[in-house]
């Protein structure tokens, strides 16, 4: 039982070994991998596995991994199961099944459970031992891990068929027979299944199905016959068939079997114990076929008794003691089957072996005669009927701690499911108030966005209703002075210069005053006309065009200033031609001014500002600077104001700075390239 106990683990320990991997420590995590890897080969001693999975569990907790842990954990606890060390067993094993209670680490759990299950087993607290292997099954096969599950079925079926539950010992059987016939048959669970078998037909032989029994125990023998190393399988199943063939009266087949046991090559040498009892079953049935005394008989008896006796197999020993007293009784040799029946008494009572303890009870009360003989008949039925209890209780002790592991089991399931379903409704509640703060964040986001929106276009609409209001009245202005000048030079500076021919008319008379004065007049006439057709050529000449922008610009600084109570200083080049300026370049930099003035307004908290703008090496350089309070410039560049600077900036192909320290105030630079500008006018 406990070599399948060790391969089934170590199956599901390499399984389970496959933790997540978050990228983290990936060096500790190699070398917690390569110690586990190390433990089991096969020749570490216990010693030094233990101490490695002690190293290991020492990494793991360095690690921030709850399954890394608990599989170390785990690994620790198994070393100290196989070494036998008791204390640090339990101590390992009761912290981690604490720690995968809290974890909700279920399959930690049915570990843990099938390593206590079995601790408890070996030292036959058979109760404890069911309880451990019984929660261990219920996680198994809640997780679906069906060899698991086979393994734990197995052993509890061990358990219960010890305790003389043989109902509730068959249904774990057939249970765990179901699972293994689908698995593939390799020499491991083909061995799990001749158990089985094998012990069904010990179960039926108890419930006194005999017939039922000898089928189970030739199943199990088909098995044995198609291992590789199924020899003694198959011997051990041989002799419980032999032995049930007995009950029936089948001597003889019985015999045979027995024989046939015996002839196996080395028997004696490979297992003594089992020899012996051979011997003492060919013995007995012998006698029960002859009925007479027999000198071979007594041979094969006293041959098992020496053998067993010299290697200590004191059950063996026991059973040919009380096979010896029944020979003797039967060949009417009373004071030897005294003997024997004492020495039987003696033995199954220091070795607890209840059932032999009883049939030497047997024997003696009826080879002791009187009061003598009777005191072992009332012992004989005060121990059958506390045997009787025992089964019985510890059959409803069976029953009521599967009811109660699989009611903890239930009620686990329900805190698992309302904790599951409180997680999501948290999770979906969360999930809610992200999405409705989203929602009601983007939508006044998107007002926002569209009332500034509305906005820009209202403000560019009055602009550009501005520039054609400014481009009519330039219009106008223009036609005026050429309505003027055309007016001066054929209508004003044509009569003076018929005046003037007139007054050169007079020039033929010839008195000294009259001619000097005539001249005098000539002159005049000919200054006044010079000075009108200046006039006529100035007004002629669009002598204000490309200022209407830097106007409309300098009425915008000074409305907001005088509204934000700023003082300000206004800088521009004249040699900028404004009127080469397409309106969209225009608007944007008007723009520009108007929200640069409102964050200052805003934010600075300045007194004075200074607007310049220049032309330098063919680039318009706009420059905007406050005495305010300033701003990181790390750290500030997400408002909408500075955002919509660097758009049109953008869109323009230009480039914008802001220098600024928080208490020094802030300048804004801005540079459009006076070619790009052309280019796009020209287009």
């Amino acid at each position: 039982m406990k070599a399948s106990f060790v391969s089934s683990w170590l199956i599901l320990f390499l399984a389970s070994n496959l933790f997540s991997q978050t990228g983290k420590d990936i060096e500790s995590l190699d070398s917690i991998r390569s110690i586990h890897r190390k433990i089991f080969e096969s020749e570490k001693s216990i010693e030094e596995r233990i101490e490695l999975a002690k190293e290991a569990l020492t990494l793991s907790k360095k690690q921030n991994n709850d399954s890394l842990l608990m599989v170390s954990g785990r690994l620790l606890s198994y070393q100290y199961l196989i070494a036998n060390q008791d204390e640090e067993f339990l101590i390992q094993t009761d912290k981690f099944l604490k720690l995968a209670n809290a974890m909700d680490a279920d399959l930690e759990q049915a570990h843990l459970s099938n390593f206590k299950g079995y601790y408890f087993y070996s030292k036959q607290v058979n109760d404890s031992a069911f309880y451990y292997y019984s929660t261990a099954a219920d996680i198994f096969e809640s997780l679906d891990m069906d060899l698991s599950l086979s393994g734990v079925l197995l052993n509890l079926s061990a358990i219960q068929r010890t305790e003389k539950d043989f109902i509730g010992s068959e249904e774990s059987a057939i249970k765990a027979i179901e699972i293994l016939k689908k698995a593939k048959k390799t020499e491991t669970i083909l061995d799990d299944l001749w158990i089985l078998y094998n012990g069904l037909g010990i179960n039926s032989r108890g419930l006194k199905l005999y017939f039922k029994s000898l089928d189970y125990f030739d199943e199990a023998i088909s098995i044995a016959n198609s291992m590789e190393d199924g020899l003694y399988n198959k011997l051990y199943s041989l002799n419980n068939k032999a032995y049930t063939l007995r009950q029936i009266d089948k001597y003889q087949k019985a015999l045979d079997i027995y024989n046939f046991i015996l002839e196996t090559e080395n028997l004696y040498e490979d297992d003594p114990g089992f020899f012996a009892l051979i011997l003492e079953s060919v013995a007995i049935t012998k006698f029960a076929i002859e009925k007479v005394q027999s000198e071979e008989i007594e041979r094969l008896f006293d041959r098992a008794l020496v053998i067993s006796d010299s290697i200590g197999e004191d059950v063996t020993k026991v059973g040919v003691l009380v096979s010896k007293a029944n020979y003797y009784e039967g060949i009417g040799n009373k004071d030897k089957a005294l003997q024997f029946a004492n020495e039987t008494y003696q033995l199954a009572k220091r070795i607890k072996q209840n059932e032999i303890f009883l049939e030497s009870l047997t024997i003696l009360a009826r080879l002791k005669e009187g009061d003598e003989g009777k005191k072992y008949l009332e012992e004989h039925i005060k121990l059958s009927d506390s045997l009787l209890n025992y089964e019985r209780n510890i059959r409803n002790k069976f029953a009521r701690i599967k009811f109660e592991t699989d009611e903890l089991e239930a009620e686990n399931r329900r805190i698992a499911r309302e904790r599951l379903w409180l997680l999501g409704l948290s999770i979906s509640l969360l999930l809610a108030a992200v999405l409705i703060y989203i929602i009601v964040a983007q939508r006044a986001k998107n007002k926002e966005l569209k009332f500034t929106q509305e906005q820009q276009r209202a403000n560019e609409e009055i602009y550009n209703l501005m520039l054609s209001q400014q481009d009519k009245i330039d219009e106008a202005r223009v036609n005026e002075k050429k309505r003027i000048s055309q007016e001066l030079h054929d209508g004003v500076l044509g009569r003076m210069f018929g005046v003037r021919l007139s007054l050169d008319s007079l020039n033929f008379n010839t008195d000294i005053d009259s001619i000097k004065t005539r001249a005098q007049y000539i002159k005049d006439l000919m200054k006044i006309e010079q000075d009108i057709r200046q006039v006529s050529h100035n007004l002629n000449t669009d002598f204000i065009s490309g200022t209407g922008f830097i106007i409309i610009l300098e009425e915008l600084v000074s409305k907001q200033t005088e509204a934000y109570n700023l003082d300000y200083t206004f800088n521009f080049d004249d040699s900028i031609q404004w009127d080469t300026v397409p309106n969209k370049t225009k608007i944007n930099l008007y723009r520009i001014t108007q929200e640069s003035l409102q964050n200052i307004y805003k934010h600075a908290k300045a007194k004075h500002i200074t607007i310049s703008i220049k032309l330098i090496n063919d680039v318009i350089c706009l420059t905007i600077k406050d005495d305010g309070l300033g701003f990181d410039t790390g750290k500030s560049k997400k408002g909408i104001g500075l955002k919509n600077i660097n758009s049109r900036i953008t869109e323009l192909g230009g480039t914008v700075k802001f220098k600024s320290e928080p208490g020094k105030g802030t300048e804004v630079i801005i540079e459009v390239p006076i070619q790009k500008i052309e280019h796009e006018h020209a287009n």
